[in-house]
């Protein structure tokens, strides 16, 4: 997309806002706002940085995404994920815009066995979840030209998510107890950003027919399936560079172990045949994926230990 189509992100200092960032990087102009230019409990303020950028395309992905916090804070979380998705629909529609949007696989109670499909029934079992359904609902209320991925485990090479928490405990201990009976598929910023960017530039081409064709709900994640206990061990097996050399035993432990504010789903797998059929992305395993980032981090690890030898300063 390099024919001057105005792109917004939303939420361009979290984990997969950089990556948007990195993946739409040759668009221009490319309008990148954080939570200290845009106050999302602020409806003002949403509307004014559209009326402004007057964009072609808006990238929401800012979110509330405290999952424990959230079952205090419903309030705050509503309104970042729920009300300020409708304003910015509302602006979209407005302006003739393209929104996309990310929600979670939250919003499922776990209880299906296998994959679930658009088509199933959501009833999320926490706040996070409600709200997040609650996003989905009111984009679908204005209408316009939208695409909602629902996506799950979200992790990256910045920001905070599971992987970097792990690879922080995996320095500091030698066993760690893990969750081993919720089933999701950990689902890298990086494929993200670029299934999106694939996405967005065919449907502007008009590679998939008119946007009544293509606008709607789709399910995003990577690959296969895992458990957060399996997702730790991968990590472990294949960041011996990040963690030192070291190895810590993962103990798998059940949910009743482990309890926490919100509840989790045991399963929530999301099937991508919808998107696949649609768009034609297939997005890499987990364990594909998982490989890509570790090897971003490396490198990037490699790179700050160049610079500090060749100035004799940090980074």
């Amino acid at each position: 997309m390099s024919d001057g189509r105005r792109v917004l992100i939303i939420g361009g200092s979290g984990q997969l806002g950089l990556e948007l960032q990195r993946s739409f990087a040759g668009t221009d102009p490319l309008v990148a706002v954080d939570r200290e230019v845009v106050d999302l409990t602020a409806p003002d303020r949403i509307r004014a940085i559209v009326a402004s950028v007057k964009p072609d395309v808006i990238l929401n992905a800012a979110a509330y995404t405290a999952v424990d916090q959230a079952e205090s804070q419903a309030e705050i979380a509503m309104a970042v994920n729920a009300r300020a998705p409708g304003i910015l629909a509302e602006e979209a529609s407005r302006i003739g815009a393209l929104l996309v949007h990310y929600s979670t696989d939250y919003v499922f109670d776990g209880s299906k066995v296998g994959a679930w499909t658009e088509e199933d029934a959501p009833a999320p079992l926490n706040e996070y979840g409600k709200t997040k359904l609650a996003g989905e609902e009111a984009i679908r209320e204005v209408g316009g030209t939208y695409l909602i991925f629902r996506t799950s485990w979200v992790y990256g090479p910045h920001g905070k998510n599971f992987l970097l928490t792990m690879l922080r405990l995996g320095r500091e201990r030698d066993e760690l107890s893990v969750v081993d009976d919720q089933y999701g598929a950990p689902t890298s910023s990086l494929e993200l950003a670029r299934a999106t960017r694939e996405i967005v530039d065919g449907a502007l081409a008009g590679k998939f027919g008119a946007a009544k064709d293509w606008a709607g709900l789709y399910h995003m994640t990577c690959g296969g399936e895992t458990t957060w206990c399996g997702f730790t061990r991968a990590i472990f097996a294949r960041a011996r560079a990040l963690l030192g050399d070291r190895n810590p035993v993962v103990k798998a432990i059940p949910t009743s172990e482990y309890p926490t504010p919100a509840k989790r789903p045991r399963n929530s797998v999301l099937s991508n045949t919808r998107l696949q059929a649609r768009f034609g992305v297939r997005m890499l395993s987990w364990e594909e994926a998982l490989d890509d980032v570790l090897q971003q981090m490396e490198a990037s690890r490699g790179g700050k230990q160049n610079r500090t030898d060749k100035w004799g300063r940090s980074n």
